[in-house]
């Protein structure tokens, strides 16, 4: 039986059903945490790879001032770097978001997998690249996307990430980010991600409440975020 790890692995290459029933299997040792459970923390030993099944994490870093930048979004099926155990310490670190079930996996079992499948390698690299192209595009906002641009960037990267996973249906999918967490990721203060987002739902482009966003104009929100996804190999339907 698949699960979220391997749908999306199954995303970025074709694996046979034994890849899917070693990796399946691999997943045995699972969690469930609450939400604010860190997994990890900056400073420690890198050891397991952890692998969402269910559930939101964020990697942050916290500023010598208190503050904190979130660096990137954990979704189902999303895992830690394999490569990070080269290093002694952990430079961020990984925090459950919401409800979550995260598998540890052996990080030799996991390099195993990945030496003896050609069709796993590959399908790792190819997720990995897809996370460095996130990085990329999170990079470029903070430096040169205006606040209404960043937040509608994120939104549609966030939807069309949810959407590869299954997990959003009729331009609508589950968004439990509070307003202080936007505000980390993106760089603002949660007072300008209220603004931004008042804005845009006054604009009948987008709506984020109780939970949920539900994008009213796809192509609109697009051309606000000047939004192109193919570092995410799935695009926003366009205007006709």
């Amino acid at each position: 039986m698949s699960n979220a790890f391997t749908d999306r692995l199954r995303g970025h290459g074709p694996l046979t059903d034994d890849d899917v029933q070693l990796l399946t299997s691999a997943c045995h040792s699972i969690r469930g945490h609450r939400a604010g459970h860190h997994l990890i923390r900056e400073g420690d030993r890198p050891d397991p790879v952890f692998v969402m099944l269910e559930g939101w994490a964020a990697r942050y870093k916290i500023l010598p001032d208190g503050g904190r930048q979130i660096m990137a979004f954990m979704l189902p099926g999303d895992f830690c770097d394999i490569h990070i155990a080269v290093l002694e310490a952990m430079d961020h670190s990984i925090v459950t978001l919401t409800k979550a079930k995260v598998a540890s996996l052996p990080r030799q079992q996991m390099e195993a997998l990945v030496e003896a499948r050609p069709a796993i390698t590959r399908a790792f690299w190819w997720s990995q690249l897809v996370d460095q192209g996130v990085l990329r595009a999170w990079i470029v906002s903070m430096g040169r996307r205006k606040a209404q641009e960043r937040v509608a960037h994120l939104m549609c990267e966030l939807y069309i990430r949810m959407h590869n996973i299954g997990l959003a249906t009729d331009n609508q999918c589950e968004m439990p980010l509070t307003q202080v967490v936007l505000a980390d990721a993106v760089g603002l203060t949660p007072v300008h991600v209220n603004r931004v987002l008042q804005g845009l739902r006054q604009a009948e482009v987008m709506d984020l409440r109780s939970g949920s966003l539900t994008i009213l104009d796809p192509a609109k929100l697009a051309r606000i975020a000047g939004f192109d996804d193919n570092y995410l190999h799935r695009r926003l339907k366009r205007a006709a």
